[in-house]
């Protein structure tokens, strides 16, 4: 009998609390963990360490999230909100953006989120199983700075748009190794080159 009670509480997913004390206080902990994982992996990362990295008692770590594992698809969900929102934020102006102005938003948009996109690396290259997830983000982003593109110039054909989205991923990613490395003249020369790129491409379909 105990055994099919922990096979439940192992199955359930990560509970999701109604009131605004328990969202908060999840939003601590999928903080607390992200911290973590990024600095020490996710086979390294234990819950009692998120937990008391949070400030909060395990069990209650455990009463949200009953496994590492419902916590690590917690953290995933979370981070895919994080990407949405700021690209949800660059889309509301990015009809009237200026185009030097996408560009830096394009660019930025990967430093603002290095601190969550760290914990993914460290959590989607632990388990074999969760290798796909990284394609699924990686198309996603594509589709995402595609449907931006298209957003500040709809008469841009939607291959083309797709084709920029991959070419500026990879400049997205390289700013945030350079952001991260110190390395200010490589910054200043990809975001110039970026802008270029975008007015190339853009500034005559205004």
């Amino acid at each position: 009998m105990a055994s099919n009670k922990s096979s439940r509480t192992a199955a359930r997913g990560a509970l999701e609390p109604r009131r605004r004390p328990g969202r908060e206080r999840v939003a601590a902990l999928l903080e607390a963990a992200a911290s973590v994982i990024a600095e020490r992996g996710y086979e390294a990362a234990t819950m009692a360490e998120i937990a008391a990295r949070a400030g909060a008692l395990v069990g209650s770590l455990y009463h949200f999230f009953p496994s590492k594992e419902a916590l690590a698809e917690a953290l995933i969900e979370r981070y895919r909100g994080i990407v949405d929102a700021a690209f949800a934020r660059i889309d509301e102006r990015a009809a009237s953006m200026p185009i030097e102005e996408l560009a830096d938003a394009f660019l930025d948009l990967m430093v603002e989120v290095q601190g969550e996109s760290r914990a993914m690396v460290a959590l989607l290259d632990a388990r074999a199983e969760w290798s796909h997830r990284r394609q699924e983000f990686r198309d996603a982003t594509v589709e995402r700075i595609a449907r931006t593109l298209l957003l500040r110039s709809p008469r841009l054909a939607v291959d083309r748009a797709r084709a920029m989205a991959v070419l500026l991923l990879h400049g997205m990613k390289t700013m945030k190794a350079l952001v991260a490395a110190g390395a200010e003249g490589p910054v200043a020369e990809l975001r110039h080159m970026t802008r270029l790129y975008l007015m190339s491409r853009l500034g005559d379909r205004a």
